[in-house]
């Protein structure tokens, strides 16, 4: 059920462009580093179509949508974004029997309203207003390292767990609050289908990181002057549930060799008990484990 909202648009979260961590679907992340002490540029939803139809500007977004009905913050999201869109086109296309935009996303193979915003005067747009950027994405300073001391510092003793090669999915048990999914949405991530990583990944690109690609599940990480050396480890299926000494071994070596300040090693895997040794020996790397997943989503998403 399309969202409808009359007059101005309710303007309630920044959205990133940002094709998701390892999304076997395709793409690579790629942006220029943010220039220290600059607010990061907010990057916008993908759009897949624009169509005048009668009196409706359609804006089709490669938007993944829920189930049921679209939730208020990622329709006044895409309704914003519509209504952006549509200014941008105003110079090319005729737009002044335009009574209504609508703002369309995907939902399996179908496009589906998410939003429908009806102008009080046809092809008058409302005026422009610069959107509420996602939780930190406009604090310079704010950095996720700074939040691991909130994290837990002792790894659990997976011994003895029942079904050790197995790994039940992360995203289909965590808290997300709404502006942080809509967020993800926006950068055509569905946080109940993708991957941890992906998810902090995009939650990343939502609190101001750019990111570009350094080899296989690697990327360096931009954030008002400081870089992030960050490796993804995906949990095969059938793999071992726990973060093994060779991948840990990996990242330590080719963080090294990257010349980068920092580095992030993000898996859904549980963490061995030598992680907290190597960050208390190293404390430019830290590990994003299944333990602190949660913990590390809470900063990124929270306000």
């Amino acid at each position: 059920m399309g969202f409808v909202i009359a007059g101005v648009v309710i303007v309630v979260a920044g959205s990133i462009v940002f094709l998701a961590l390892r999304r076997r679907r395709g793409g690579e992340p790629g942006a220029a580093a943010s220039g220290s002490g600059a607010i990061p540029e907010r990057p916008r939803p993908a759009v897949v179509e624009f169509h005048v139809i009668g009196g409706d500007a359609r804006v089709h977004f490669d938007v993944p949508l829920p189930e049921g009905d679209v939730d208020e913050v990622l329709a006044s999201l895409l309704g914003h974004e519509a209504i952006e869109v549509v200014r941008e086109k105003r110079h090319s296309l005729p737009i002044h029997d335009v009574s209504r935009v609508v703002a369309l996303g995907r939902r399996g193979g179908s496009w589906v309203v998410a939003a429908t915003i009806g102008l009080d005067t046809p092809g008058t747009l409302p005026a422009p207003v610069a959107p509420e950027h996602v939780p930190h994405a406009s604090r310079v300073e704010f950095d996720v390292f700074d939040h691991f001391g909130d994290l837990p510092e002792q790894a659990p003793d997976i011994g003895g767990r029942p079904g050790t090669e197995r790994l039940g999915s992360f995203t289909a048990e965590m808290r997300l609050p709404l502006k942080a999914a809509a967020a993800l949405r926006s950068q055509g991530i569905d946080p109940g289908l993708e991957e941890a990583p992906a998810v902090v990944v995009g939650l990343m690109r939502a609190a101001g990181y750019s990111f570009d690609p350094s080899g296989a599940d690697t990327y360096v990480a931009h954030r008002g002057g400081e870089r992030t050396f960050v490796r993804v480890v995906p949990h095969g299926q059938g793999n071992h549930p726990e973060l093994n000494e060779q991948e840990i071994r990996k990242f330590i070596v080719d963080f090294g060799s990257s010349g980068v300040q920092r580095g992030l090693l993000i898996t859904e895997k549980y963490s061995p008990f030598e992680i907290h040794e190597r960050e208390r020996r190293d404390p430019r790397i830290r590990f994003v484990t299944r333990e602190r997943l949660q913990g590390f989503i809470d900063a990124l998403a929270l306000s």
